[in-house]
């Protein structure tokens, strides 16, 4: 197994290496077998190699044109194609430099086989290739992790740097939704008995493998509509130029003067008003946005899915971790009547002081921020601490003759009345207005006496509200998941911003609220890692499960968040967003260029059969044969200069349709009218200086 750094961005875009392999691959991808994938660059290399055999024929003498004319178009032909396959063999390149990076890195690991769960069983030792599903390893501190499983004894410190990136040791422990372990990571302390679950070559780091490997990339439903309509047009063109020749040789022959349009002319006529700058991207944009997803840190099952990303309507996004911090933490003091706050905070303070939960701890804090108190030196003073349990639901320290509880509303009045006492109805209001706020109340007592109320308070996490904004903005649906009551997750979804929420869920909730919204014809995006959020998983479109989640969860997503970040789901529709917007936005400038090229070439075709189409020559372009080679030229390398941006993808911006789509016609639209302008010009001028026109 691996234990590699699994960050795609190691990979550079441009590195010298790379781009000397994706040179090669263009050769390579010259193959007809592998040109044919693609309608439109399938006739451009139909066009090249016509144009070669016409160059062939001029060099007998009998050429239709000038040679050298037949030759620099031919060469900007293949030119052309050569540019289109360097962008998919770039792209490509990309994933494949990683995944060998990942392969070459991989080792057999000598596995501890147990006969059964126990630390203290018969131990086998076994290479990692050779363990299956249901085997039982031990794991020990320093080890390697021998393959994919589930902690089924045990609790250790995990380092998982090797997939996540991420420095922090994590644990892993038997039950509950972080029990899943991944080979090439390393067991840091303790150690841990694992039932593998996945047979060598399933596991995670080969489907991670698998799905770098740019080039075994299935196209997605909307490349594939893409496509077609692509080859609609280039059908409906070649069809256009192929009735100009007969057309031009009747009006040659009907005007008994001039001569009729070439087939070397009509070739580069077809080639540069076919869109054959979307047509050379297409495939690139496609492989570049699945590579931001793993740049991203999140492995996608197919290109499909990504796709889907980007036209998500719904996000359903779980309340703790996601849009909370997911601990809740001390924000206020409320003492009964005739107590100050600061004595309050103190008995707070020493109830908490052996409390190593965040909560515990952010009232120590709390206390600490407000009044100055610190922690003190209770050994003196033989401080008893009294844990919190399930049964009494309160924990406290007794200093002496000092008796400090802090716990629930109702665990706390049974208390009082054992004792003899009972709760001030003012600090049961107090209490009471905090859950209807959303928030949890704790009481602070000393002896009889309760002192007040101590407010926990789910913290809302810093932009949050923001992004959601962004989403809604982008015509996105945001509903927060929880199961808290109605009461507290109202108060917390109208602090973040959510659109909706859906209180007290449960599995058969989840999943009956995304086919309501998928029956709407609208599509889900949705996060989990528990078991129990493996059906809704695998009903949503987009379906994206954290690393640390249990095996059900992972693979009934179709997205794996190697950070396990609840919050990447936003991310990835932004992911998502991103490359149909650079689909849409170099399809619409590919389109563009053609009306610069009609100007260009038109009159320069005819220019011999109607002399008096030399009008619409606006570019003051030197000659016929120079506008028609500056057309063909400009056409082979704007495919050049798009690369970056068709890998890098167009900058995402949360905007809505129709807004997106102002902003695409502006300037990609005019863009692409004015570029080819001034480019094809700029070409003329140097054809000329160097003699070629």
């Amino acid at each position: 197994m691996t234990t590699t750094h699994t960050h795609v961005h190691t990979v550079r875009t441009f590195d010298r290496a790379l781009i000397l392999k994706a040179v090669a691959d263009s050769f390579r991808k010259l193959s007809p077998r592998l040109q044919f994938r693609n309608p439109v660059m399938f006739v451009v290399f139909v066009c090249s190699v016509l144009t070669t055999l016409l160059w062939v024929q001029a060099l007998t003498g009998h050429g239709e044109a000038p040679t050298s004319f037949i030759f620099w178009v031919t060469i900007w032909l293949w030119f052309t194609l050569l540019f289109a396959n360097f962008a998919e063999a770039l792209a490509e390149g990309r994933g494949k430099a990683q995944a060998a990076a990942l392969r070459s890195s991989r080792k057999d690991v000598i596995a501890k086989r147990l006969s059964s769960p126990h630390r203290e069983a018969s131990v086998t030792f076994t290479p990692s290739s050779e363990l299956r599903i249901g085997h039982l390893v031990l794991v020990e501190a320093g080890e390697q992790m021998p393959g994919d499983g589930e902690v089924v004894v045990g609790a250790a410190s995990v380092d998982e740097s090797a997939i996540t990136g991420e420095s922090a040791p994590v644990i892993r422990e038997s039950g509950g939704d972080r029990s899943a372990v991944t080979g090439g990571t390393r067991v840091l302390s303790d150690w841990l008995v694992v039932r593998i679950t996945a047979n060598p070559g399933e596991s995670f780091l080969d489907r991670m493998i698998a799905m770098v490997e740019g080039a075994s990339r299935r196209k997605t439903p909307n490349e594939i509509a893409l496509t077609i309509l692509l080859a609609k047009f280039t059908l409906i063109f070649l069809l256009a130029c192929a009735t100009l020749l007969p057309y031009s040789i009747y009006s040659a022959q009907a005007a008994g003067s001039g001569r009729p349009i070439t087939i070397t002319v009509l070739v580069a006529l077809l080639v540069c008003l076919i869109p054959t700058t979307i047509g050379a991207l297409l495939s690139a944009i496609g492989i570049a946005g699945m590579d931001r997803m793993i740049r991203a840190n999140v492995i996608a099952t197919s290109g499909r899915a990504v796709e889907a990303a980007g036209d998500v309507d719904v996000l359903l996004l779980d309340k703790t971790g996601t849009i909370t911090l997911g601990n809740r933490q001390a924000v206020a003091f409320l003492p009964a009547p005739g107590v100050e706050e600061s004595i309050l905070a103190d008995a707070a303070q020493l109830a908490s002081l052996a409390d190593e939960t965040p909560e515990g701890r952010s009232i120590v804090v709390l206390a600490k921020e407000r009044f100055g108190l610190r922690e003190r030196q209770l050994e003196e003073g033989h401080a008893e601490f009294v844990p919190f349990t399930a049964q009494t639901r309160m924990s406290g320290v007794n200093i002496g003759e000092r008796v400090i509880r802090k716990g629930a509303l109702d665990a706390v009045e049974r208390y009082l009345e054992a004792n003899g006492s009972h709760l001030p109805p003012l600090v049961k209001h107090m209490a009471e207005d905090i859950a209807r706020r959303g928030a949890t109340p704790l009481i602070v007592t000393e002896g009889s006496t309760a002192l007040g109320v101590i407010e926990l308070k789910d913290i809302v996490k810093g932009g949050i509200r923001e992004r959601f904004a962004e989403m809604r903005r982008m015509g996105i649906k945001t509903v927060m998941i929880t199961g808290d009551n109605p009461l507290t997750a109202a108060a917390i979804a109208a602090e973040a911003g959510v659109d909706d929420f859906l209180a007290e869920a449960t599995p058969e909730a989840k999943l009956k609220l995304i086919r309501k919204i998928q029956a709407e014809n609208r599509l889900v995006a949705m996060c989990g890692d528990g078991t129990n959020d493996a059906p809704a998983l695998a009903q949503a479109d987009v379906a994206v499960a954290m690393n640390t989640g249990t095996q059900a969860a992972k693979e009934a997503g179709n997205m794996v968040d190697l950070d396990s970040n609840p919050t990447k789901l936003i991310e990835v529709v932004e992911i998502g967003k991103q490359m149909l917007i650079t689909r849409g936005s170099l399809t619409t400038f590919s389109i563009s260029n053609d009306i610069a090229k009609y100007f260009a070439i038109i009159p320069a075709a005819f220019a011999t059969t109607y002399p008096a189409l030399n009008a619409l020559n606006v570019m003051k372009l030197a000659t016929p044969q120079s506008a028609i080679l500056s057309a063909v030229i400009f056409n082979a390398l704007i495919i050049i200069f798009l690369i970056p941006l068709a890998l890098k993808g167009v900058k995402y911006r949360a905007l809505g349709a129709g807004a997106l789509l102002r902003r695409n016609l502006l300037v990609y639209g005019l863009g692409g009218i004015a570029v080819p302008f001034i480019g094809i010009k700029l070409i003329d001028m140097l054809l000329v200086l160097c003699g070629l026109a």
